[in-house]
């Protein structure tokens, strides 16, 4: 992957992964549950809703959504 990570929220992440097509499917505590609901090939990704996300939680994040971490600069919409 390329590319400095951002630092953001859980519901920052919750909000760009949601611009890829995911869906909140549940939220137990404050684990946010996330699920592709077109493409099956995406593994179902687990969000805490933290202030912050820790950077290696954000990388295995992004790499389970299987984007780079460029794409998902954009998909922040220039917050980071």
């Amino acid at each position: 992957m390329s590319g400095k990570l951002p630092v953001v929220s859980g519901q920052d992440a919750v909000r760009a992964f949601q611009r890829l097509g995911y869906e909140v499917v549940r939220q137990r505590g404050s684990h946010i549950r996330l699920r592709h609901p077109i493409d099956p090939a995406r593994q179902p990704l687990t969000v805490p809703d933290h202030r912050t996300l820790k950077p290696g939680l954000l990388r295995r994040l992004i790499r389970d959504a299987q984007i780079e971490v460029d794409e998902f600069h954009k998909l922040l919409g220039g917050k980071s």
